[in-house]
């Protein structure tokens, strides 16, 4: 049985239609003036090309880096620890946050020291690590994962405690157990916010990656922004901060595949 569309209906898809064409031909639009923009300025004077660098001038830096094979080098190292770090958040927040479900005691024990810690600066933590862990890839997971893993416990455990009361009253009323309640309601529940945590949390191990090889790497986009505002290669950070917002947009990306992909 074929379903017809009404003139309304079909009306409404075409202006929706519409509506995202024009949406993404004015990003691109405002993306490719800004790119004009900047190298008009840059050559005729209106800044200094020194400083500020230009779009012609990134992509040949770009293009030199990568067939010399040191940009894939640092590229690499970041996505590697970026994901790493990610992954142990991942891992640590659903362990920690089960933990705090299971017993409210310890829950009400821990509370403020997450939220104390969450709250704290972590940039004031990397030096601190440094001492402790040496100046290490090691040093650097931590930093990434220390951004993000006190907010993505707090996020986690407050998705678990506002499942629905009844459905978990409805397994204990079957005999059933507490970890068969956590598996059958509490966990499939919280699904959704453990994607949209996950969302954050890519990014804030990107910031916390990027903050530790800031101070104890030599290799990665971290140390190579570093590096060349040392020695005022402008090329060298701006394309390396261009590669950070791309990588982010991959990552981004890739968690919001998996969530469209969890709601079919």
């Amino acid at each position: 049985m074929t379903h017809e569309i009404s003139d309304g209906q079909q009306l409404y898809l075409n202006r929706r239609k519409k509506h995202r064409q024009i949406v993404q031909i004015s990003r691109f639009a405002i993306f490719l003036s800004f790119l004009f923009l900047w190298e008009f300025s840059a050559n005729v004077g209106l800044i200094d090309s020194f400083i500020f660098s230009s779009p012609s001038k990134v992509a040949l830096s770009c293009s030199q880096m990568l067939l010399d094979g040191t940009l894939l080098v640092h590229i690499g190292v970041t996505l590697y620890e970026t994901i790493l770090s990610f992954v142990l958040v991942i891992l640590v927040s659903m362990i920690s946050a089960v933990i705090l479900w299971c017993s409210s005691k310890i829950a009400e024990i821990i509370d403020p020291y997450l939220v104390v810690l969450n709250s704290l600066p972590k940039s004031a933590l990397a030096p601190l690590l440094i001492v402790w862990l040496g100046a290490t890839p090691t040093t650097i997971i931590v930093t990434g994962m220390s951004v993000a893993v006190f907010g993505s416990i707090l996020s986690i455990y407050t998705g678990f405690t506002t499942v629905d009361t009844e459905d978990i009253k409805l397994i204990y009323t079957l005999r059933g157990t507490k970890g068969q309640a956590l598996r059958k309601v509490v966990l499939p529940s919280s699904v959704p916010t453990i994607i949209s945590t996950m969302k954050v949390n890519i990014g804030l191990c990107l910031v916390g990656v990027i903050i530790g090889e800031f101070l104890a790497a030599k290799r990665g986009l971290g140390y190579l922004i570093i590096y060349s505002s040392q020695v005022y290669k402008m090329d060298w950070l701006l394309m390396s901060i261009v590669l950070l917002c791309i990588m982010a947009i991959g990552l981004y990306a890739v968690i919001g595949l998996f969530e469209r992909r969890y709601q079919r």
